[in-house]
């Protein structure tokens, strides 16, 4: 039975990566695709490429946090450490998953915090209620902070860009300073929730930390090139109308914000970050410009990503608990 939940783990560990790449690809170019900047296709291919190398060349930034920092899995026997890894990345993907066939860009980390620490309870594991605290606090500034960052960016680059630069070149300007603000953000994501693919497996031994990230970059990959399209509609053009200048000013704000906390290795939600840049640029032109509808439902889904998660994996393991000795 040991043996057999390794390739379990694994399994739903790449399940985990695709959803994330399925749900979180619209936080890179999303709002360059509002914007007209670039294809949906087009998008795609950039966010792959960048995406996949944030998480190999930073990705084990985070993946020391969920894998080790929420629930000390190398502390317990593997058989238990498995069980919490595997339920864990079930709970996680299904939650994803599900919105993302509503079209609701949540947080991957989010739901991966959430249920490990499910599991954790479902055990009697010891949780380490600092870090959680510490995530939360972060969670919350998140948002806001990409939100001011959004707000100021667009204030500056508004007033300095059109000043400066000649009229014939404004427009090849402006669509590459989204672009490569856009594969900035791109980076950042992969570097920040290819742990939410892959920290479990480490936690509980099953791969290594090098070979855990390559598998979880690449099942990123495969979220983003079968089902990443979906999610872009909603961040790219459902929130607010983006002029091009406003994109480049929210993927810039967002990528610096998410970058801030990968280094510091807390898995924060590349989703708020980008959303809360969004509705920063937004309110340089005024509350009227925001889909408040779709904002409240957005933030709805925020709310309940880890307690959902937490829950279903709670339920589950307790579940397995009585037909398996942990």
């Amino acid at each position: 039975m040991h043996l057999l939940l390794i390739p379990l783990v694994v399994l739903l560990g790449i399940a985990v990566g695709w959803s994330i790449g399925a749900n979180d690809a619209a936080n890179s170019l999303g709002t360059a695709v509002g914007s007209k900047v670039l294809t949906l296709k087009q998008a795609v291919v950039l966010i792959v490429i960048f995406g996949f190398l944030g998480a190999f060349l930073q990705g084990s930034h985070v993946v020391k946090t969920i894998g080790k920092g929420i629930v000390p899995m190398g502390m317990l026997d593997s058989t238990t450490s498995l069980y919490i890894a595997l339920v864990a990345s079930f709970a996680a993907c299904a939650w994803v998953v599900l919105a993302t066939t509503w079209k609701m860009p949540i947080s991957t980390s989010h739901s991966i915090v959430g249920a490990v620490a499910g599991a954790g309870l479902a055990v009697h594991a010891p949780i380490n209620w600092k870090v959680l605290f510490d995530i939360f606090i972060c969670w919350i500034f998140t948002p806001v902070g990409a939100a001011i960052l959004g707000y100021i960016f667009y204030r500056i680059f508004k007033n300095i860009f059109y000043r400066f630069v000649p009229r014939r070149y404004i427009k090849i300007s402006m669509a590459l300073l989204i672009i490569t603000s856009g594969c900035y953000v791109a980076y950042t994501w992969g570097a920040n929730d290819v742990a939410n693919a892959t920290g479990v497996m480490v936690g509980a031994g099953v791969l290594n930390q090098h070979v855990s990230v390559a598998i979880g970059g690449l099942a990123i990959v495969l979220g983003i090139a079968t089902l990443g399209y979906k999610v872009i509609e909603t961040v790219g053009s459902e929130i607010t109308q983006l002029l091009p200048i406003m994109a480049f000013s929210a993927q810039l704000a967002s990528a610096i914000n998410v970058h801030i906390y990968t280094i510091a290795g807390i898995p924060v939600s590349t989703s708020h970050s980008i959303v809360g840049a969004i509705f920063g640029v937004g309110l340089v032109k005024g509350m009227r410009v925001i889909n408040l509808r779709i904002l409240k439902e957005i933030v709805f889904c925020w709310l309940a990503t880890p307690f959902v998660s937490g829950i279903i994996s709670f339920l589950i393991l307790k579940g397995i608990k009585i037909f398996v000795k942990m």
